[in-house]
């Protein structure tokens, strides 16, 4: 197919419609296209017939469709044919790096959070034998659905033809080179990039990120030094992989959403953006009527003087009887009690410290969980029980909220090892609105032993998921009925799952 027949409109496969021309260059095009079986946005490069690298690049996305982690963009379809190819991939919506620094330097744990999050996934990549080697700020992306994405791995460097002897070195650069952009809002490199200016220099070497924004925490600066600065290092090795990058940012807090806590009196707010589902108005409460003070009327000075003395003598009179009242009763439960604590009777109700708190139990296993036994994503499944909220599992994707019609819900079941009380479960999921959640607890990993003890719409962010009656059982699952809008599909996330169980006094 040449480049003149490939026009808005186009069909491939008979099922992805050519609509919007993003991009061209070098006989590659980058379209935005429709996947008319599921309905969604997808991403498609078609290529010229004098196109060079055209087998490269298909092998790469062949490669890159078997990388699981949901930070890296998703490959669905690469086809190498004589008349036409392609590669169709996942459409990403969202602000990029180059974005969200645009208006200066992003705060330095929420940099350090997301290069975090892309050095993971690209650690997973690098063990699958796939590298990035071209990581700008474009390919950095916080979605809409409140999640990091890494684009191009693999097809990237494909396209643009570039090759390495040390693609972990490489790759640990060009996340060392991002951390810097976030943290500065510029550019180690001669030229900008993305919009971004280059990097200030001094001595002929490139100034660390503490040298250009106040306020950077000195082992970030370290970090970024050890991963693209060399003249900088001054002893301090190097970062030679993306998984060593991974690991210096380990404790940094991950840019997960986090359900706000307003002030007791906060001020009335409207979110301003639909596309982070808020679309509600926090109002401050209602304010209290004025507390009314009680006068007295008067009717000359004398008679005021009269009726305040008279009011005093009560006030003495009621404050001596209380003192009283008082004293008697503390003397009547010492001399019921003879001296001896423990005589003081059987009390009529246990005292509120008799009953222990809820008590943290941890599941043995967790496993996707598909009423029809088809094979859900299980990968990330036991990543909800690793109290780490940097890690999650999510579903598969749909194409409508309802789950594309197919069945009626999916979740995550928890196996407690044996029969525990629930108390409540706690679930962080993602901060996308519109997705409902019910528990269920039973004796068997089956959809009909499982009861429903408690449900909640429009859940998001951190939820407790109490049971409206007690409720014992071996199995916990966590059931969505109604999935969330995220990167042009439909799918359910949860971060951490912590289930509590009613303490023994």
């Amino acid at each position: 197919m040449s480049t003149s027949a490939v026009e808005p409109g186009t069909r491939l496969a008979e099922r992805f419609r050519l609509e919007d021309r993003v991009s061209e260059a070098d006989g590659a095009t980058l379209w935005k296209a429709i996947d008319e079986i599921l309905a969604r946005p997808v991403a498609v490069h078609t290529f010229s017939p004098d196109f060079p690298r055209v087998h490269e690049v298909v092998t790469a996305a062949r490669a890159a469709s078997r990388l699981t982690d949901p930070r890296l963009t998703q490959v669905f379809d690469a086809a190498e044919e004589e008349d036409y190819s392609y590669v169709v991939s996942e459409w990403v919506t969202g602000e990029t790096l180059a974005d969200l620094v645009a208006g200066g330097p992003l705060d330095p744990e929420r940099a350090a959070g997301l290069v975090a999050e892309a050095a993971e996934a690209l650690a997973h990549a690098h063990e699958a034998g796939l590298y990035h080697l071209c990581l700008r700020p474009s390919h950095l992306v916080w979605t809409t659905g409140n999640t990091v994405k890494v684009l191009g791995v693999a097809v990237d460097a494909a396209l643009s033809g570039l090759t390495t002897d040390q693609p972990a070195l490489d790759d640990a650069e060009g996340l060392g080179r991002l951390l810097y952009a976030g943290l500065t809002g510029h550019w180690p490199g001669d030229e900008e990039e993305g919009g971004l200016p280059p990097a200030p220099m001094t001595d002929g070497h490139f100034c660390t990120p503490r040298q250009v924004t106040a306020g950077v925490p000195s082992y970030l600066d370290t970090v970024t030094v050890k991963a693209c600065l060399p003249e900088s290092r001054k002893g301090h090795g190097a970062l030679n992989s993306p998984a060593e990058v991974a690991e210096a940012l380990a404790g940094v807090a991950r840019p997960m959403p986090i359900p706000i806590d307003y002030p007791s009196s906060p001020p009335s707010v409207t979110a301003t953006s639909p596309s982070e589902g808020l679309g509600t108005e926090v109002r401050p409460p209602r304010p209290q009527p004025p507390i009314q003070h009680l006068t007295v009327p008067q009717r000359g000075a004398r008679q005021g003087g009269v009726v305040n003395r008279a009011l005093m003598t009560v006030v003495v009179l009621l404050v001596i009887a209380a003192v009283g009242v008082g004293a008697w009763t503390i003397g009547r439960s010492l001399g019921t009690g003879n001296g001896d604590p423990g005589a003081q009777g059987t009390p009529t109700a246990a005292s509120p410290s008799a009953t222990a708190a809820p008590q943290a139990v941890k599941p043995k296993k967790a496993i996707a969980f598909d009423p029809l036994g088809d094979k859900e994503e299980n990968e990330g499944a036991e990543l909800t029980l690793d109290g780490k909220p940097s890690t999650f599992w999510k579903t598969d994707n749909y194409t409508t909220a309802e789950l594309g019609n197919l069945k009626e819900g999916v979740g995550l079941l928890l196996d407690m090892g044996k029969p525990v009380q629930i108390s409540d479960v706690v679930a962080t999921l993602s901060g996308a609105s519109g997705a409902s959640v019910e528990l269920k607890v039973g004796d068997a990993p089956e959809l009909s032993a499982l009861k429903t003890v408690t449900k909640q719409k429009g859940a998001s962010g951190k939820v407790t998921l109490k049971p409206d009656q007690a409720a014992t059982g071996q199995y916990v699952l966590i059931w969505f009925t109604r999935l969330p809008a995220d990167a042009g599909g439909f799918h359910g996330t949860i971060y951490e799952v912590v289930v509590h169980s009613p303490g023994s006094a």
